[in-house]
């Protein structure tokens, strides 16, 4: 499993504690000093079955300054576009796992959910 981690975000402490618990393995990207690619943030979108704006976190200076909440849902590629420039836009942690799925790792139910089907 890979968590795109920002080491000081509580949520990302409590992914890493929880799954540290449960000895499950992973691996720690550093998503804001190594961001994804476009194509990285689409793989993982749609791992997660998810568009851009849904895990894009409106409340970042970075999004006040560039308007993103009146940018609408029409373009998908431009929201990719920001968000793989400014990394901090991306919600946290997002957990990729093994089995070609992935979560964001924000609730204990979405973190029960990647221990378990780490254990599968």
């Amino acid at each position: 499993m890979e968590i795109w981690n920002n080491p000081a975000c509580s949520k990302c402490a409590a992914a890493r504690e929880t799954l540290d618990a449960a000895h499950v393995p992973y691996t720690l990207r550093p998503y804001l000093e190594q961001p994804p690619t476009e194509a990285e943030l689409r793989e993982v979108l749609a791992k997660l079955g998810m568009e851009p704006w849904e895990i894009c976190r409106l409340g970042e200076p970075a999004a006040k300054e560039l308007g993103l909440a009146d940018w609408g849902h029409e373009a998908p590629e431009r929201w990719i576009s920001v968000m793989t420039a400014h990394p901090e836009l991306i919600q946290r942690p997002i957990l990729i796992l093994d089995n070609g799925r992935a979560l964001v790792g924000r609730t204990a139910t979405a973190l029960a959910e990647a221990v378990s089907e780490a254990g599968d």
